[in-house]
């Protein structure tokens, strides 16, 4: 990988003015004091303007909040890749397909669930690289074996294909939730140097060591999850290549206890020193949902500790991603708390507070 080939001191000088607009966590608990309706008009008082004015004649409420969070995180990466050259905006453009699981994930989930269509189009985040017309066709489909040949010729068809017959069988969506990610991460790590190859230095490292983490996090969090569901699924036949935590025998053996896999997580010499804080509060979540919280706020604090190590390198991007996601998954939690009638500690357990 040749970052230096492209323009990282240009991208993140732009990244860490847009970084410095993101709000604080003091801004989040002023939301939490606030209806559906307050928290709109306090992000017409932001950089949310645009998108809250532009969208104001044809929704309100929650819906509103929803659909300005949506375009206002596509326009930001968006401008990402208008700004990225080179070999930076390759980089920068494959981990934003992550969207595009987003995208693929819930839309499937909701042909599952037999939900309406506009439903499903309130949660789209239209930031990755599947065109808008192949994700209207995704949501005129009503079977998922349709949506699958929706997406044939893309870098989905044939895991998706594959997984099919196990969800056919087992009738959850693990296998085919399974399938994406695992095709995501496949493609992060292709040309970037081998997880267990030769050791690297410099901003190379530092991208592969995000992506391991970020891998690292996403077996245990999906783990976690199965392990909790009761279905009759073993945890390690949904392994992810290319983290570095565990191996595929020990995430199963491990996933039983939570107490052995943070104690797991702490011998572990790369994240113990970068992630005490973080540590602690997944020793103190009594809940898997607080479990994932304490998770999302361990790969932000990782992120920000290695985008500070090379401050133009690629992971610094990364980090901003991560941070923006968060801003809109925190306002998102907020408004949906306040519309269900949540009480402000209740929607505060929903938050991603570092």
């Amino acid at each position: 990988m040749s970052v230096s080939a492209s323009n990282p001191e240009y991208v993140n000088a732009r990244v860490r003015s847009r970084r410095a607009s993101l709000f604080a966590d003091d801004e989040y608990r002023k939301l939490v004091r606030m209806g559906p309706s307050a928290i709109a008009r306090f992000m017409e008082e932001t950089e949310y303007e645009r998108e809250i004015n532009a969208l104001g004649a044809r929704f309100s409420g929650v819906d509103l909040i929803e659909y300005a969070l949506n375009r206002n995180l596509a326009k930001h990466f968006d401008d990402l890749l208008d700004w990225s050259e080179g070999r930076l905006y390759d980089l920068i453009s494959r981990y934003l397909r992550k969207f595009d699981v987003w995208n693929v994930k819930t839309i499937i989930r909701g042909i599952y669930t037999e939900s309406d269509p506009e439903e499903i189009r309130t949660d789209l985040i239209r930031a990755g690289e599947l065109e808008d017309r192949t994700i209207d066709q995704l949501l005129e489909v009503e079977t998922v074996e349709d949506a699958i040949e929706v997406l044939s010729g893309t870098i989905f068809a044939d895991s998706l294909t594959d997984a099919y017959e196990e969800f056919e069988q087992t009738g959850a969506l693990v296998p085919l939730e399974n399938a994406l990610d695992r095709e995501f991460y496949e493609h992060l790590l292709e040309d970037v140097g081998q997880p267990y190859g030769e050791p690297m230095e410099g901003p190379e490292a530092l991208y592969v060591e995000f992506l391991q983490a970020e891998i690292d996090f996403r077996n245990l969090r999906n783990a976690l999850r199965l392990a909790r569901s009761g279905a009759d699924l073993d945890p390690g036949a949904y392994y992810i290549e290319g983290g570095t935590l565990f191996s595929q025998s020990e995430l199963s053996r491990l996933v039983g206890n939570e107490e052995e896999l943070v104690d797991h997580i702490a011998e572990n010499e790369r994240y113990a020193g970068r992630l005490s804080g973080a540590l602690d509060r997944l020793r103190d979540a009594d809940s898997l949902i607080q479990f994932e919280h304490a998770l999302d706020a361990a790969l932000l604090e990782y992120s920000d500790t290695l985008s500070s190590i090379y401050p133009t390198s690629v992971s610094a991007v990364l980090s901003y991603i991560l941070a923006k996601e968060r801003e809109v998954e925190n306002i998102r939690a907020i408004a949906r708390g306040r519309e269900v009638g949540l009480d402000e500690s209740e929607i505060e357990e929903e938050l991603v507070i570092l």
